[in-house]
């Protein structure tokens, strides 16, 4: 049975940089990333986003996060590998675990989860998860 976390995360570091511009096309960047998580999933997130940015205002994104941590009072480490948008200053993102990831008593944990924000302090997000 899938149990579901509760939680929020908050940016404590933002570094991005683009790695390729064109005049007339979309500019492609890399954003290093930092997360502290507090609720059912407490711990610190490290994610690496490759981003297009189609407009001012229209993004799109995939990244890889290793997040070290508790869910549900159980320690370890795991990786999500990210997919999402940013339109008109809401982000939606969506995420799973990837297979094999986890660590110490989270060895073995599956799920998915994401989020859905406008620019904020904290973001909440939704996480399903189980373990193998």
């Amino acid at each position: 049975m899938k149990s579901k976390a509760t939680a929020n995360f908050q940016v404590t570091r933002w570094e991005e940089r683009p790695f390729d511009e064109m005049a007339n096309g979309p500019k492609l960047t890399r954003a290093s990333v930092t997360k502290t998580f507090r609720g059912d999933i407490e711990g610190e997130g490290s994610v690496e986003y490759l981003m297009t940015h189609q407009s001012e205002t229209h993004s799109s994104f995939v990244g890889l996060e290793r997040i070290v941590g508790r869910v549900a009072g159980r320690e370890g480490t795991f990786v999500l590998q990210h997919e999402g948008t940013f339109e008109s200053g809401t982000a939606k993102a969506t995420w799973f675990v990837v297979p094999g990831s986890g660590t110490g008593e989270l060895r073995g944990l599956r799920g998915k989860g994401g989020f859905e924000s406008a620019e904020a302090d904290e973001y909440p997000i939704r996480f399903e998860y189980d373990f193998e």
